[in-house]
C-alpha cells in the first residue's frame, strides 16, 4: 500500500507537458517527451491573468478561437460568484448578510445554483475530513492574510477568539437555500473553487465538441481525452521553489486531473519559524504533520482540490487510508524527510517516472 522514494529534496506543483514543450513555455526540461502525430499548428491556446493565478487553456482539435475566448469568460463569470473578497460577488454579499432573508439571527438566502453546489461540496469534504477540511476558514484565512505584501503571525489571543465561529455543521443545505447558524459565520471557498471552474470549463468545451484539450488553472490540472495521437497527456509532478521546468516526476493520464496542495503555495517565515495557508480550524494556526505536499489524480478537478488539501489535513496515514478506499483516485505524498508515499496503483496505473537529478 504504501512505498517510498527517498531524497527527492523538493515541494511540488503540477504542469502539462504538451508535445516537447512544458505549458508555461519553459525552454528547458529534464524529460523526453514523444512528438504527438499531428502538426504543431492545429493546436490553439491562451494563456490570460485569471482568478488571481495562471490560466492556460490548450485545445488540440478544434481552430474556433472563440472557445478559448468562452473558456476565460467563464472564469471571470465564476469569479463574480465564488470570490470571498470581491464586494460584488455573490458569496462576498451572502457572507456579510446582504442577501439575508432570515430575521432570527441566522443568515438565510437562496442562491444560485453554482453557489448552493459548491457550499454543498464544501461540506461534503468537511464530513470526509472529520471536520479538518472546513470552509468556514473564512475568519481565520482573512486575520492570516498569506495574499498581503508583508503576511504576519496574527496576535494569539485574536486567533482564539476567532475558533468559536469556525464549524462547517454550522451551514445547513437544502437545494439552492443555504443558511449559517448564525451571522458571524463565514464561507471561504478557495480550496476548492479552482477545481469546480475547471470542471466548468471542460463542461463547455466539452458540450462544443471538444475532444482533447489541457485546461491549466494555476496547477490544478484537468485533461480533456488523450492527446491527438491517441497517446496519454503527460503531467510533470513540479518543483516550485526551482522553477517550472525542473521536475520530480511524471504521470500518464487520460481524461483525469491532476491537482496539488502543500506548504509551498503561499508561505512566510517569521523569527526564524515557517508558516503556510493551510489552516487547521481546531488550532488557527497551519497545519504541522510532517506532510510537505499532497498530489492527487482523480476525474473530477473539484475532487482533486477536495482531497489534496483534506488529505494534507488528515496526515500520511489517514490520508492515504482515505484515498486507497475511493475507487479512480490515486495520491502522492511527499513527506518532511522528502520521501515519497504513493497510494495503491499511483505508480502502476499511472506509469509514474520518477526524474533524479
Amino acid at each position: 500500500m504504501k512505498k517510498m522514494l527517498s531524497k527527492f529534496k523538493a515541494m511540488i506543483g503540477v504542469l502539462v507537458l504538451s508535445c516537447s514543450l512544458f505549458l508555461t513555455g519553459c525552454s528547458q526540461t529534464t524529460t523526453k517527451t514523444e512528438t504527438p502525430q499531428v502538426a504543431p499548428q492545429t493546436k490553439i491556446s491562451k494563456t490570460l491573468i485569471k482568478l488571481n493565478t495562471v490560466v492556460t487553456i490548450d485545445i488540440y482539435d478544434k481552430q474556433d478561437e472563440s472557445l478559448l475566448d468562452g473558456a476565460m469568460e467563464l472564469c471571470d463569470y465564476y469569479e463574480t460568484i465564488f470570490s470571498r473578497t470581491n464586494p460584488d460577488s455573490e458569496l462576498y454579499r451572502f457572507n456579510h448578510g446582504q442577501l439575508n432573508t432570515a430575521t432570527d439571527g441566522t443568515n438565510h438566502a437562496k442562491l444560485s445554483d453554482d453557489l448552493a453546489r459548491l457550499i454543498e461540496e464544501g461540506y461534503q469534504y468537511g464530513n470526509l475530513s472529520n471536520g479538518r477540511f472546513d470552509i468556514t476558514i473564512a475568519p481565520l484565512a482573512e486575520l492570516w492574510n498569506f495574499t498581503a505584501d508583508a503576511p504576519k503571525v496574527p496576535d494569539d489571543k485574536v486567533i482564539q477568539s476567532l475558533l468559536g465561529e469556525i464549524d462547517y455543521k454550522k451551514i445547513t443545505v437544502d437545494g439552492k437555500e443555504v443558511t449559517l447558524a448564525d451571522e458571524s459565520v463565514a464561507i471561504d471557498l478557495g480550496a476548492i473553487a479552482k477545481g469546480y471552474i475547471a470542471d466548468r470549463i471542460k463542461e463547455y468545451l466539452v458540450a462544443n465538441g471538444v475532444k482533447s484539450a489541457t485546461i491549466n488553472l494555476g496547477g490544478n490540472v484537468l485533461c480533456i481525452g488523450t492527446k491527438p495521437d491517441g497517446k496519454p497527456f503527460n503531467i510533470g509532478i513540479q518543483k516550485p521553489f526551482e522553477g517550472r521546468n525542473e521536475l520530480v516526476g511524471t504521470v500518464e493520464i487520460d481524461d483525469m486531473t491532476v491537482v496539488s496542495s502543500g506548504i509551498y503555495e503561499r508561505c512566510f517565515k517569521e523569527n526564524g519559524n515557517f508558516y503556510h495557508h493551510i489552516l487547521n480550524p481546531a488550532t488557527g494556526y497551519p497545519f504541522d504533520n510532517d506532510l510537505i505536499s499532497v498530489t492527487i489524480v482523480t476525474k473530477r478537478s473539484v475532487d482533486g482540490d477536495g482531497l489534496s488539501t483534506s488529505c494534507f489535513a488528515l496526515g500520511l496515514d489517514e490520508g492515504l487510508k482515505l484515498v486507497n478506499s475511493m475507487e479512480g483516485t490515486y495520491a502522492l505524498f511527499i513527506t518532511s524527510d522528502y520521501e515519497f508515499h504513493y497510494s495503491d496503483g499511483f505508480l502502476e496505473d499511472l506509469h509514474f517516472t520518477p526524474i533524479t537529478q
